[in-house]
């Protein structure tokens, strides 16, 4: 294990941000992250749990925010429903950089509140 991250976000919190904002969604997640989402009569508690995937990634390798895009960490998911990560352009640069093979990521949510975790392993 290299690292691991976690990370919170209060859904209704980020609902008000979309609202502000509402070409946020494009400029943070992909096509099909959106899609997912909005698939679900309420998008927001996934689209949370997406974002502190994200968030949680660049805590499992150790840089600050920003360090790239958000978009450069796209959460898909498996058949059985697992989640994922793939990483693209600085993001992959980052995580190849530092030696991670894989990583393990697990996410959950509630009407309120939703979670990520995720583990960079060598």
């Amino acid at each position: 294990m290299l690292g691991i991250g976690t990370d919170l976000v209060e859904c209704e919190r980020f609902r008000l941000a979309l609202e502000r904002r509402p070409r946020i969604a494009e400029r943070l997640f992909s096509d099909a992250e959106r899609e997912y989402s909005f698939r679900h009569r309420e998008p927001v508690p996934r689209l949370a749990a997406r974002f502190a995937a994200k968030e949680a990634v660049m805590k499992a390798m150790g840089v600050g925010l920003w360090k790239f895009a958000l978009r450069d960490v796209e959460v898909m998911r498996l058949p059985s429903g697992q989640p994922e990560i793939a990483l693209y352009d600085k993001a992959a640069a980052l995580a190849d950089e530092r030696g991670v093979a894989s990583w393990l990521l697990t996410l959950t949510h509630t009407d309120s509140m939703a979670m990520a975790v995720a583990v960079a392993l060598g």
